[in-house]
């Protein structure tokens, strides 16, 4: 785009010329934005994590070669949000002639209105700057949206002034060429009655419109991006051939392929709180390693319907629980440093269970899942660090008679006290506080209790301890 006066934009026609303007296509500007954020190593997609080998490498590719694109993926990979990040694509501004409903290209105006204003002022004619955020459109796809939501209708009232229904001047717009010379968006594309489709494709290749058996040639600027579930997606899914055949690029998303990738989302989009300072909250690497180890391990389960998928929000939900649950105790206890623990885990059930689809419709059933892979992801973190060998010298302590309490309202303090009882200079204590830093939670009583808790129940997973509960509290012993 040629660089306008700081001082004083283009406002007629007229002054619009004068300038040099250049006026892009939607896919010429989107691929020209495009080669500069590569060429300057800028971001596509801020905030997406996991897609940088994979969905993004896909995605400039269509942009390059100026393909729609429709993203493929089961529900919580993001869909949505690389769909409404692609107006960073989009030019800061552009102009627009002024009072159009469709965004009028000023040197190429489509609609009558435009064309006969452009007749009658000639240079004179008023022109607007649009926003990059004015130009993009969305719609969730559902079965009663209909042919006028989406291309338009005939208003009665325009044709009630005297203009015959073939004129464009009687058409009330709908969404799609309202986000003339932008980005039009559609969730769930499948979703659409067949109708629309076919009004779809029409728009995307052919540029005609048929209004109630009206056709109207309308050549419209819009790139139509769309997201499905691949499983809907198909010829035997609810989607139309053609429509299929106008999508130049079906890019695959998927859920994040490291624990590292899922980690970096639930630390990105849990929801957080000013508490002005009154707390200071700790999660220890381990324990946001067992919240994304769950989620990988629910989406490998036969027991889980994987067609439904098993969304990051899993992972973000279980997070902000466990945290809260911390949060809780902490104000209860009088403590300021909140730290997740192992007790914490059961709470996670409440933000699981509405978020996968078990395979059975017991309910109890359902919940001892739930249990499985807590317990599963919890003995799976345990071996990434340790090996049981190296507590020998703490189990001997066991096996001597100690024993220790735990539950998740007993205060920090305590799991302090009791680790007092092993001798400071004994193996088993040395053993004990390599395990702990290891954790990083060796600092502070709130982590020494996550720690604790954390080593003790992967002995217990690994039968090297017997675990007794009573009444929300557990006690280990040999």
């Amino acid at each position: 785009m040629t660089k306008l006066s700081k001082n004083r934009k283009p406002c007629t026609l007229g002054e619009l010329k004068k300038s040099n303007y250049a006026v892009y296509t939607v896919k010429e500007e989107m691929r020209k934005n495009l080669i500069t954020k590569i060429r300057q190593g800028e971001e596509i997609f801020p905030g997406i994590v996991g897609y940088e080998e994979t969905v993004i490498p896909q995605f400039e590719n269509a942009i390059l070669s100026g393909q729609d694109i429709i993203f493929l993926g089961e529900r919580g990979q993001a869909k949505t949000r690389m769909m409404r990040n692609l107006i960073n694509l989009l030019d800061e501004e552009i102009p627009a002639m002024a009072g159009c409903e469709i965004n009028d290209n000023p040197f190429h105006p489509i609609c009558k209105s435009c064309q006969g204003k452009i007749q009658a002022l000639g240079d004179r004619a008023e022109i607007v700057w649009l926003v990059r955020d004015k130009r993009y459109g969305e719609k969730l796809a559902t079965p009663d949206v209909t042919i006028a939501d989406l291309i338009g209708e005939v208003d009665p009232i325009r044709v009630a002034e005297g203009r015959y229904l073939s004129d464009e001047l009687t058409i009330h717009y709908g969404l799609i060429p309202r986000t003339n010379r932008g980005i039009f968006a559609i969730n769930e594309l499948p979703d659409l009655g067949e109708k629309i489709q076919v009004g779809l494709f029409n728009i995307m290749e052919e540029r005609d419109v048929q209004i109630r058996g009206y056709k109207i040639r309308l050549p419209l600027d819009v790139y139509i991006v769309a997201s499905a579930n691949p499983e809907d997606y198909t010829n035997r899914g609810r989607i139309i051939t053609p429509l299929k055949d106008r999508y130049g690029s079906e890019i695959r998303t998927h859920y994040p392929k490291s624990l590292e990738a899922e980690i970096k989302i639930m630390e990105s989009e849990r929801t957080r709180f000013d508490d002005d300072g009154a707390f200071h909250t700790v999660i220890p690497p381990y324990f946001k390693e067992l919240i994304a180890e769950i989620t990988a391990l629910a989406r490998k389960s036969p027991e889980i319907n994987q067609r439904s998928g098993v969304s990051v929000r899993v992972s973000i939900s279980n997070y902000e629980n466990v945290i809260s649950n911390a949060l809780r105790r902490a104000i209860r206890l009088g403590e300021r440093e909140v730290v997740p623990r192992v007790s914490d885990l059961p709470y996670l059930v409440a933000s699981t269970g509405g978020k996968i689809e078990v395979e059975t419709m017991d309910e109890d059933r359902g919940q001892s899942l739930i249990e499985k892979l807590i317990a599963k992801a919890a003995l799976n973190t345990f071996n990434r660090y340790f090996q049981v060998q190296q507590f020998d010298d703490l189990l001997a302590k066991f096996r001597g008679g100690w024993s220790i309490e735990v539950s998740e309202g007993i205060k920090s303090s305590v799991y302090e006290e009791k680790t007092r009882e092993i001798p400071h200079y004994s193996g088993e204590m040395r053993g004990l506080l390599e395990a702990l830093k290891k954790l990083q939670c060796d600092s502070s009583p709130a982590r020494l209790a996550s720690g604790m808790e954390f080593i003790l129940e992967g002995l217990y997973l690994h039968r090297r301890l017997n675990k007794e509960q009573v009444h929300g509290k557990a006690q280990y012993r040999a």
